[in-house]
């Protein structure tokens, strides 16, 4: 076992748990009211599959809408598929999870951001953390008897 807890990993791991959600229901059921996604991506990332013309227009980030017209979204542990529209050309994407640096609904003001695990890693090292001084039960002080104020909150209320 490791002397530190990654956080961020976990952060970023139930970040993406969550968007795998979201992405299964509108895959299933569609977008439902004003909702509409924003999913910028790292196009040069493994694994991504982009048409060659998408990706010398977009050769670091796109951003993808999700929004009035998609087709085929599928959702898969590592990666979700999605066809879109660009200038009345269906264009099938494969983004993976891992590529994905932002995911935004601005109909409710939700977004995530995902930072590269180099940057965002903070580990804590446990054995770096000095020792409570903690103090025994025997060797608490007794309240003093009388000290306690017992205060109405009637002189709150409105």
């Amino acid at each position: 076992m490791s002397d530190s807890i990654n956080y961020g990993e976990l952060m970023h791991r139930a970040m993406r748990g969550l968007m795998k959600e979201l992405l299964t229901e509108i895959g299933k059921n569609g977008l439902p009211g004003e909702h509409h996604f924003f999913i910028t991506f790292d196009t040069a990332h493994k694994g991504v599959e982009i048409a060659d013309w998408l990706r010398e227009r977009y050769p670091s980030e796109m951003t993808l809408v999700i929004q009035h017209w998609f087709e085929n979204l599928e959702v898969f542990d590592d990666y979700f598929t999605i066809t879109l529209n660009f200038g009345n050309n269906p264009e099938p994407l494969v983004i993976p999870f891992e590529a994905i640096k932002t995911f935004v609904d601005p109909s409710v003001e939700f977004g995530l951001r995902f930072e590269d695990q180099e940057e965002d890693d903070i580990d804590i090292d446990l054995e770096e953390i000095p020792e409570s001084p903690m103090v025994e039960l025997e060797d608490a002080p007794e309240p003093a008897k009388g000290d306690a104020e017992v205060v109405s909150l009637d002189s709150f209320r409105k």
